[in-house]
């Protein structure tokens, strides 16, 4: 191994521990919507910047000009003596309605940093660390009944919560015949997120309460892929499938419930409680994606994924710190674990990839939609989530290098069943690095 060789693969897995950190150190930042004060929050997905430019595809994805994520069988879509890294950003915008209330925000996170290199011949692995799901939530309220109000004054509801669950993951796959791809991927999570809720009461001679869940959580699980490719003429058909497998949580979850105010202060609830050691396990549903892909030459390439995910049987709806601001002993939370179901659909064209003359004609053009439901439901009711994407990839110095850009428009939820309605704006922006390392010294 030559010195220039052992100084990147160094500071590669510098890269990787160092996104961790930052991950971390911004899980704050990752979400922001009430509805991720169920759950685990807003689930990412698998994918990164470019699977998401064209509606959050990759089950079918075979392309050695990126990584693709979604799939572990497509890690050997490669040229055999490159380096590949994809290290992504996105930024969110929210406006949120229910009834006559309105409300915004933003919010900004780490999307993913992933590496990818040759094994031996037809095989390769890929390591990197992205978000699973993200927490993030804040809301006040006043009771307006002037019975209470007469006698105890303004009182104020305040709920907050903050946190992320990550994925980091290790992925290898193989070819087999030239057509026939497999892949296999050990995925560990971690993660911690704090949720609180306080009554507040301006008269002295009344108590407060303050109570919450202090969460520290994690996993680890499996998923395995397989990719068809046969070539049709000029063009090439690929047939995809992923299974992620259900996994049961670790870690703990501090609970508790105290009242607050100026007159006494007292501890009504606190226990701490080992997710390992429940008989009844919190888990994470398993996942299955089927997706089929038709690219002609080099030049523009269509896919359709669907997905399954299996939520129900999960303990989430009725587990201490998941079912929302659900007290032990006060009966049932309105959130209930369901299946989620989704379809993606994109469109990517290249007018010309080996163009010198036109920069804009090497470029990348993305298009996409999708459709999904929650993994849950509020009071009986499905949350669905709909959108359109858009997205281009620009190149940069030779090769694959590039810098892909892009946006995803969209609304979960509904005015209807009093339920809160979302419409955003995501922009994600990501890194594509490629290069040629792996490759015999000739000479001296």
């Amino acid at each position: 191994m030559s010195g220039n060789l052992y100084r990147r693969l160094v500071l590669s897995v510098l890269s990787i521990l160092g996104a961790g950190v930052l991950a971390v150190a911004q899980e704050a930042f990752g979400s922001y919507a009430p509805y991720t004060v169920f759950g685990v929050g807003d689930l990412y997905g698998s994918g990164n910047a470019v699977t998401s430019t064209m509606g959050g595809i990759g089950v079918a994805t075979r392309d050695n000009h990126f990584i693709n994520p979604v799939n572990p069988a497509s890690v050997t879509a490669r040229d055999s003596l490159a380096f590949m890294a994809d290290v992504s950003f996105y930024q969110g915008n929210k406006y949120f309605r229910q009834g006559d209330k309105r409300a915004a925000n933003n919010t900004a996170n780490l999307g993913n940093l992933i590496l990818s290199f040759p094994i031996y011949h037809h095989s390769a692995f890929m390591v990197g660390v992205m978000p699973f799901s993200s927490t993030g939530f804040g809301y006040i309220s006043e009771y307006d009944d002037p019975d209470l109000a007469s006698e105890m004054g303004s009182i104020t509801y305040t709920a907050s919560g903050q946190g992320s669950l990550y994925q980091a993951f290790l992925s290898a796959g193989v070819t087999l015949w030239k057509r026939l791809s497999l892949g296999a991927e050990g995925i560990y999570y971690f993660g911690n997120t704090q949720k609180s809720y306080y009554e507040t009461i301006s008269e002295a001679s009344f108590l407060g309460a303050k109570n919450g869940y202090d969460m520290n959580l994690k996993g680890v699980t499996g998923k395995f892929g397989l990719q068809y490719d046969q070539k049709i003429g000029g063009s090439r058909l690929v047939v995809g499938a992923t299974y992620r497998l259900a996994t049961n949580l670790k870690g703990t979850v501090e609970g508790y419930r105290y009242s607050t105010g100026s007159a006494a202060t007292d501890t009504l609830y606190h226990e701490t409680t080992d997710l390992g050691g429940l008989a009844t396990p919190v888990r994470l549903g398993s996942e299955i994606g089927v997706g089929v892909s038709f690219m002609h030459a080099d030049k523009w390439r269509t896919e359709v994924n669907y997905s399954r995910s299996d939520w129900t049987g999960t303990g989430l709806g009725t587990a201490a710190g998941f079912a929302g601001n659900l007290i032990p002993g006060t009966g049932n939370s309105i959130f209930t674990t369901s299946v989620s179901q989704s379809v993606n659909a994109g469109f990517e064209i290249v007018p010309n990839r080996s163009d010198i003359r036109y920069y804009f004609n090497r470029c990348a053009y993305r298009a996409g939609a999708y459709y999904k439901t929650e993994y849950y439901k509020l009071d009986g009711h499905e949350i669905p989530s709909y959108g359109i994407t858009f997205g281009m990839t620009l190149p940069v110095f030779r090769w694959y290098n590039g810098l892909t850009i892009g946006v995803d428009l969209g609304r979960r939820g509904s005015h209807q069943n009093n339920l809160i309605s979302e419409n955003y704006i995501k922009f994600n922006i990501a890194v594509n690095i490629f290069d040629i390392w792996f490759q015999k010294i000739q000479y001296n």
